[in-house]
């Protein structure tokens, strides 16, 4: 069957170097798979709701699987950093079929703070598999009304 990728034919040759490369690169740079003691490890990303008040920025995370003791949240460079590992506990018994799907693997998720938030008073909690970070914003950054008046 022919492919409908181009890139994806046989190169053979000069390019083929350059291809492994640049699948290697890609690999990397959207998580590719990676071996770890023989199971399949995946780097990823979890999924993240942000939402902003007038008093605060609250980040929620979803974590499923994922023991809170094995979160790092840090808050670096004026950026929000979610990081850690979901583990996979394993019980050996003798089964014919098995097929996994989940993620097991490291995370990693950045999330930018504006200007006016106060790191020292960053709460997080977490329940049935969501992480909430509250960032708390400093007074001076509430926004100001200014009333508008009419000239004539």
């Amino acid at each position: 069957m022919k492919s409908l990728i181009p890139w994806r034919r046989s190169m053979g040759g000069a390019l083929e170097p350059f291809r492994s490369e640049l699948d290697e690169l890609f690999d990397r740079f959207f998580g590719g798979p990676e071996s770890k003691g023989g199971e399949l490890m995946q780097a990823w990303t979890p999924r993240v709701d942000v939402e902003e008040t007038d008093k605060e920025i609250v980040v929620k995370a979803d974590l499923p699987g994922v023991d809170p003791k094995d979160v790092d949240i840090a808050v670096s460079d004026g950026s929000l950093v979610l990081r850690g590992e979901k583990k996979e506990e394993r019980k050996e018994e003798k089964k014919d079929f098995r097929q996994v799907e989940r993620f097991v693997g490291q995370f990693y998720r950045e999330i930018p703070l504006p200007s006016g938030t106060d790191p020292n008073k960053i709460a997080a909690t977490s329940s049935k598999g969501v992480i909430t970070v509250t960032v708390p914003k400093t007074p001076q950054a509430a926004p100001k009304k200014i009333a508008v008046t009419t000239k004539d």
